[in-house]
């Protein structure tokens, strides 16, 4: 049996995309998934019955279906509510109910990471836009810069950044800088000093962790949930795989625990732990090397030290003699 075809994308928004005085019509797609995540569904405990939001009317107490489901805005603190239709939102003066406004060209590095949201591939439109849009992103993958601009999708107006990924445009949608909350309480109280040789260590094991492979981003808590379901329907104990366990506990050494880091990594990688025994035996032997070298040098200064005090011994002795008769010499000539 052929393996079934993918069903094409629909693109859930349209609009162009304004490079000045260059217009390219575009076709948004949802680049990511959410169905592919787990996900829950909440039921009463007691009887396994699925538990519904349904939509309620305050005023009614009935539920309401959804053709009659509409938009409000609270423009206070208070209870009150103001109505808005469809056509109040598309009579708004914004020039990017339509258009995708591109306002500057930054470095990608200069977008905080908190800000980006949803993404988006941006297909043409029309075939009048494939030249601008391959113009569009040649620019920006030489300059090396992302597009910055607004755009109003799904009733709201946000600021996007479009950017080039391998031949085509994407666009991430961008939350407000004012949406970004401030760290307060985040940072620590207590300010740590850390020394050279602990940064130099934690830089030896951010080396070691090598490249990302295939099995760091697959999703095994997925596969472990299934295998959970699938043992509770069939009335078996879930089966899984024996993983590595993880050390529990508050580490006190700190550069032991990056240098144990660092021998643990080596060897997840399968590198040879007997060229690290090696390196240590060899350090070891020149170690004990030098400390035989020591006690030869030690040795042979003493052996120096008591020659010398040997020598000057009997030469001390040798002056004493010398002396003794010379003193007995010039008392027998004062005797005759």
């Amino acid at each position: 049996m052929a393996p079934m075809k993918a069903a094409p994308m629909r693109p859930t928004a349209k609009f162009s995309i304004s490079f000045g005085l260059v217009t390219i019509p575009v076709a948004a797609y949802n680049a990511t998934d959410s169905s592919a995540s787990v996900s829950f569904v909440r039921i009463h405990s007691r009887d396994g019955g699925r538990v519904r939001n349904q939509p309620v009317c305050s005023l009614e107490g009935a539920e309401v279906p959804p053709d009659e489901i509409g938009r409000g805005y609270k423009p206070g603190d208070g209870d009150l509510v103001v109505p808005l239709s469809d056509e109040d939102l598309d009579a708004l003066p914004l020039p990017t109910a339509k258009t995708l406004t591109i306002l500057a060209f930054v470095a990608g590095g200069d977008i905080d990471p908190l800000q980006m949201g949803k993404g988006y591939y941006l297909g043409v439109d029309s075939p009048a836009a494939v030249k601008p849009y391959v113009l569009l992103r040649e620019a920006m993958e030489r300059h090396q810069r992302v597009g910055l601009g607004k755009i109003a999708l799904h009733g709201r107006e946000t600021l996007a950044m479009i950017r080039p990924m391998e031949g085509a445009l994407v666009m991430q949608v961008l939350l407000w800088p004012h949406q970004i909350r401030p760290m307060d309480g985040v940072l620590p109280e207590r300010q740590v000093d850390v020394a050279a040789n602990e940064v130099a260590a934690a830089e030896a094991l951010m080396d070691s962790f090598g490249e990302l492979s295939e099995d760091d981003v697959h999703d095994h808590y997925r596969e472990a949930l299934e295998e959970i379901v699938a043992a509770k329907l069939a009335h078996r104990e879930p089966e899984f795989e024996a993983g590595e366990e993880q050390p529990a506990g508050q580490v006190m050494d700190l550069m032991a625990a990056l240098q144990d880091s660092v021998r643990a990594a080596k060897r997840s990688r399968g590198e040879d732990e007997g060229t690290e025994h090696a390196a240590d035996t060899a350090r070891s032997g020149r170690s004990a090397k030098k400390s035989t070298a020591k006690q030869a040098t030690g040795k042979k200064t003493a052996a120096q030290q008591t020659s010398a005090a040997k020598s000057t011994a009997k030469k001390t002795a040798a002056q004493k003699t010398a002396a003794a008769k010379k003193t007995a010499s010039r008392s027998g000539r004062r005797a005759g």
